[in-house]
C-alpha cells in the first residue's frame, strides 16, 4: 500500500479490479481487502468460504445488485479461504464478478493456479503476500503495545525487549498468533501484579505453549517441503535433506508419505549409478510401516543421508521417456512374428515364433536377433552415466559410444508434477 505501489494507485483511483490475494496466514490478507474496499466507499461484504454456500453467495450478488440499482454504490465480495469453495461455488459467483455486479476479492494460503477455476483467475489479478519477517512483526507488537484505544497500551504492562523479539522469532511470520500470543502474556502479567507488571521471555513463552509449524498436509507448504526435500537428496546435500525431513516429521506429515518419494527418488535420481539404493528406500518403508513414529525417524534419516551421498545417475527415466516417445510413435506396429509364441498348429503355419532364437543355446547366453519392430529398431534408450555401478559396469568410453549411435533416442526425464 506504499506510495506509488500498484495497490495504492488502484485503491487511489477508486476502481478496483477484481483480485486474489495469496499469502501464508497472518500476513494481513483481510486487513487489507478491508483497506481497499474503505478507499472505494464500497459496500465491503466479507464471506467465509468455510460456512458459506451457493445460496449465501445468491442472496450477496441479489443484494449487490439491488444496490446497484438504487444508486447506492458497488460491492466488494470478500471470500476468505476462497480455496475451500468447490468448483460449482466458484462457477456460482464467475457471472455477477463477470457483468461487475460485484468486485471479487478473495483471500488463500494455496497456489490460486491450483485451487481457483481458470475463467475466474482470468478475471482476476492475483497479488501474492510474503511471509513477514520478524522485524515486521515486532513493529506489529510495539503498535499493539501502543495503541492506548484498540490496543493494549492503557493495561500498564512493561514487556521487556528480549521478549518482543523472541516472539517475533517464534510465530513463522503469522502477526495473528504473535498478537493472540502478545495478548495472552499481558493478561497473564497483569493476574501476577507487579509494579509495573512485566511481561518476561518466560511469559511469551508460556504463551505460544509450542512453536506454530506452517505447514498443511494438502496445500503448498506440504509440496514445497517435500519438493525441497528432494532436490536436496538430488542435490547431494545430506545436511539440508535432514532439515527438510525433520520439517516435515515435526510438522505432522505422513511419515510413509516421505518414505514414499524416497522409493521413487531411489530409481529416479540414483537409479544404476546405485542399485542398491531402492533396495535400502523399500526397506525403509517396511521399517517405518512396521516401527511407526517417533522412532521410524531412524530408518528415514539413515536413508535420507544414503540416498544424498549415492552417487546419481538419471539414465533410468531418460530411457524410459525415450522408450515411450518411440511407443507414441508406433503404436499400430505388429510384433515381429519371430517374437510371437506359437501355441496352437495355425500360428506356426502363419509364422509365428518362426526364426526365433533362445538366447541360452548361444555363447554367453547372448544373441543378436530383432526384438522391436521395424520403425522402432535401432533407436538407443539407455544411455548409462559414468559414476557408480553404471561407470564400472560399462566404462566412459562404452557408455559414450553407445550414447554417439543415435542422437534421436535421448531422454528428457520423466514428466514434471508437482512437489518434485
Amino acid at each position: 500500500m506504499g506510495e506509488g505501489r500498484i495497490l495504492r494507485r488502484l485503491a487511489d483511483t477508486g476502481n478496483l479490479p477484481s483480485m486474489i490475494l495469496w499469502g501464508p496466514p497472518g500476513t494481513g490478507k483481510t486487513t487489507l481487502a478491508r483497506l481497499l474496499a474503505h478507499s472505494t466507499d464500497a459496500t465491503f461484504v466479507p464471506v467465509s468460504a468455510v460456512s458459506a454456500g451457493v445460496a449465501d453467495l445468491r442472496r450477496v450478488t441479489a443484494e449487490a445488485r439491488e444496490r446497484l440499482r438504487e444508486g447506492a454504490g458497488g460491492t466488494v465480495l470478500f471470500i476468505d479461504e476462497i480455496h475451500r469453495f468447490n468448483k460449482a461455488q466458484q462457477d456460482a459467483i464467475l457471472p455477477f464478478v463477470e457483468d461487475g455486479t460485484v468486485t471479487l476479492i478473495g483471500a488463500t494460503t494455496e497456489n490460486p493456479s491450483f485451487e481457483v477455476i481458470g475463467p475466474l483467475l482470468s478475471r482476476s489479478r492475483v497479488f501474492a503476500l510474503k511471509m513477514l519477517e520478524p522485524e515486521d512483526i515486532e513493529r506489529i507488537i510495539r503498535n499493539a503495545l501502543n495503541d492506548t484505544v484498540r490496543g493494549l497500551g492503557a493495561s500498564g504492562v512493561s514487556v521487556d525487549d528480549d521478549a518482543i523479539e523472541a516472539l517475533a522469532a517464534s510465530v513463522g511470520g503469522d502477526a495473528r498468533i504473535a498478537l493472540n500470543a502478545i495478548e495472552a502474556a499481558v493478561a497473564g502479567a497483569l493476574a501476577r501484579g507487579g509494579n509495573p507488571p512485566t511481561v518476561s521471555v518466560a511469559d511469551i513463552e508460556e504463551a505460544l505453549q509450542h512453536r506454530t509449524y506452517l505447514y498443511d498436509k494438502q496445500g503448498d507448504a506440504h509440496y514445497d517441503t517435500i519438493s525441497a526435500f528432494i532436490k536436496s537428496v538430488r542435490g547431494s546435500d545430506a545436511d539440508a535433506a535432514l532439515y527438510w525431513l525433520a520439517r516435515m516429521i515435526e510438522a505432522g506429515e505422513d511419515p510413509l508419505f516421505i518414505v514414499r518419494r524416497m522409493v521413487i527418488l531411489a530409481s529416479e535420481d540414483v537409479g544404476l549409478a546405485d542399485p542398491n539404493a531402492l533396495l535400502i528406500a523399500t526397506a525403509c518403508q517396511q521399517a517405518v510401516h512396521f516401527i511407526g513414529l517417533p522412532e521410524g525417524f531412524f530408518p528415514m534419516a539413515e536413508t535420507a543421508i544414503y540416498l544424498a551421498l549415492a552417487p546419481k545417475s538419471n539414465s533410468v527415466g531418460n530411457a524410459y521417456g525415450a522408450a515411450l516417445r518411440d511407443v507414441q510413435a508406433t503404436v499400430n506396429e505388429p510384433v515381429p512374428l519371430h517374437l510371437r509364441n506359437a501355441v496352437t498348429g495355425l500360428m506356426r503355419q502363419m509364422g509365428y515364433g518362426k526364426g526365433y532364437k533362445y538366447a541360452h543355446d548361444y555363447e554367453g547366453h547372448v544373441v543378436e536377433q530383432q526384438h522391436r519392430p521395424d520403425k522402432a529398431q535401432g533407436h538407443v534408450y539407455y544411455r548409462p552415466g559414468s559414476l557408480g555401478w553404471e561407470g564400472r559396469r560399462f566404462g566412459k568410453q562404452d557408455a559414450g559410444a553407445r550414447a554417439a549411435e543415435d542422437n534421436d533416442g535421448g531422454g528428457q526425464g520423466p514428466p514434471a508434477r508437482r512437489g518434485g
